[in-house]
């Protein structure tokens, strides 16, 4: 049977190790919607999308996290977006399809930017050159270097839908001996590493636990619900317009007689009318849309 969509944490009893397991169905339905994805591209996307969420879960944050790569390769931009209440959408970009089967095609000579939007202050981002083989090494990766913590992470995506695994090792607390936190750690992720997709995407959480790691005391949390939901409005739609900047704005306001922006995420259409826009750029942007 398969699991719900959501995505659930747990913990080693005895071991400084946490995990988390995410499963994606409707939204990634939701997401995909109306989008011509070539195979590998739409690949990319869920596992952008489930990883989004594990990092959403593991990272103490209020506000938005962006996961994004942009590249030279055939696909230029690609980013999943999670809020601290789990809402997720995604999107990729490009003006070619791309025909490239592999990740080094797809995202040749890119960087991938981890970005915490908070409602209010500045923005936190990391970043790191996508130099390995597959996304989830080049988080691991991110994560070795910016919070000097080991973690492995599983990712698949299938017909209708994917699923995520995240393994962390914590700071020493439980295990305090260096050798013994290796060997665990070493045992733990190699054990992980024989679950195949079709278990990762089709298999309970209960039963992924208890096949990989029936030896230890795990605790499985309760599953927390993930859904799509875009962050566009008319608001922001209005704010952009802003920062484009007035002339610029009134010159296809002229050719056009409004602007209409769409939504790339969702494909909803914010239409502004000749007053509307005068309005906007007589004082300050927040004061004017609702």
């Amino acid at each position: 049977m398969k699991r719900d969509e959501g995505c659930q944490r747990f913990i080693f009893e005895n071991l400084d190790i946490r995990g988390e397991l995410v499963r994606l169905d409707e939204s990634f339905t939701q997401i995909l919607a109306n989008k011509e994805y070539p195979r590998a591209v739409r690949g990319l996307l869920g596992e952008f999308l489930a990883a989004s969420v594990l990092m959403s879960t593991t990272i103490k944050f209020d506000g938005r996290l962006v996961l994004q790569a942009r590249s030279q390769g055939q696909l230029p931009l690609i980013m999943a977006e999670c809020t601290s209440e789990l809402h997720l959408r995604g999107i990729a970009r490009y003006q070619q399809e791309p025909t490239a089967e592999n990740f080094d095609d797809l995202l040749h000579s890119g960087t991938l930017a981890i970005t915490i939007e908070p409602p209010r202050g500045e923005a936190y981002q990391g970043i790191v050159p996508l130099e390995q083989k597959s996304l989830a090494a080049c988080l691991e990766d991110y994560f070795a270097r910016s919070e000097q913590l080991e973690s492995r992470f599983f990712l698949v995506t299938g017909e209708h839908h994917c699923a995520g695994l995240l393994l962390q090792q914590l700071p020493a607390q439980l295990v305090t001996d260096s050798e013994i936190r290796d060997e665990e750690w070493s045992t733990v992720t190699q054990l992980a590493s024989t679950l195949t997709g079709d278990e990762l995407l089709e298999l309970e959480a209960e039963d992924i636990l208890y096949r990989l790691f029936h030896q230890y005391q795990v605790k499985l949390f309760a599953s927390r619900k993930v859904s799509y939901r875009c962050s566009c409005s008319r608001e922001r739609t209005a704010q952009a317009l802003h920062a484009i900047g007035e002339d610029e704005v009134m010159d296809i306001l002229a050719e056009q007689g409004a602007i209409e922006i769409g939504c790339e995420f969702c494909g909803k259409q914010y239409r502004f009318e000749d007053d509307e826009l005068r309005l906007l750029f007589e004082s300050p942007t927040e004061n004017k849309m609702h």
